[in-house]
């Protein structure tokens, strides 16, 4: 596995915290990670990440661990609503239409295990774009593996049961607890979640959507007051 350090000259110092908590996945939505490794380095683009991951897994290093990125824009998670000074951001080289290849898919899980062992960040705590800014990112998308995360201990994925009857007011309740922020339209909430939790529903909330939120919740409920900084 190759690991290349190209230095990008966007990023600042954390503010509030001097460690990150979370790490935030994306695709750059681009043809080539050399078209992505353009825009991240370019200081007229005023956006970067602390690593992108190229097509055929090479890591490129872009950002110090101890910096302050700019990949969450205008997100939220738990209270948290300055992202970039909380997480190690990730940019995965892939169209937004395409499956994730097995190279870089090995590559994302070899650098989180290496995040999990310095940073001590829980496997709750991986989360998508679309996840912090619901209703205005979509990726990792719905061609991300998240299932192949979890089977190796390194992201969520509850299991899709249907045993709760769904209630919108429950449905938003779970997903605050979870760390969602849910002061958005309830169709970009849902929008949001089933990106990454339930890909395959469409339509009116469902009881698998419930279930899964309820899981969510009570499995991985965030520490707001810890969070809200």
């Amino acid at each position: 596995m190759l690991r290349v350090s190209s230095p990008s000259p966007n990023f600042t110092e954390r503010r509030g915290t001097s460690k990150p908590d979370m790490v935030v996945l994306h695709y750059t939505a681009t043809l080539s990670a050399t078209e992505a490794l353009g825009t991240l380095c370019s200081s007229k683009a005023q956006v970067s990440s602390h690593y992108l991951i190229s097509e055929n897994g090479c890591i490129f290093n872009l950002v110090d661990e101890n910096k302050r990125a700019w990949h969450a824009g205008l997100s939220h998670w738990g209270g948290v609503s300055d992202i970039n000074s909380h997480s190690i951001g990730i940019e995965l080289s892939n169209d937004g239409f395409s499956p994730f290849g097995e190279k870089l898919m090995g590559s994302l899980e070899t650098l989180l295990k290496e995040i999990f062992k310095k940073w001590n960040i829980p496997v709750h705590r991986v989360l998508g774009h679309s996840d912090i800014s619901p209703g205005r990112k979509i990726d990792p998308g719905r061609k991300f593996d998240w299932e192949r995360l979890s089977l190796n201990g390194l992201a969520v994925y509850v299991e899709k049961k249907d045993t709760l009857k769904f209630d919108q007011d429950k449905f938003v309740s779970d997903l605050k607890a979870f760390g969602y922020n849910v002061e958005i339209p309830f169709e970009n909430l849902l929008e949001s979640f089933r990106l990454r939790f339930n890909p395959l529903a469409s339509g009116a909330l469902n009881n698998i959507d419930a279930t899964v939120a309820n899981d969510l919740a009570v499995k991985y409920p965030v520490d707001v007051e810890k969070n809200n900084i």
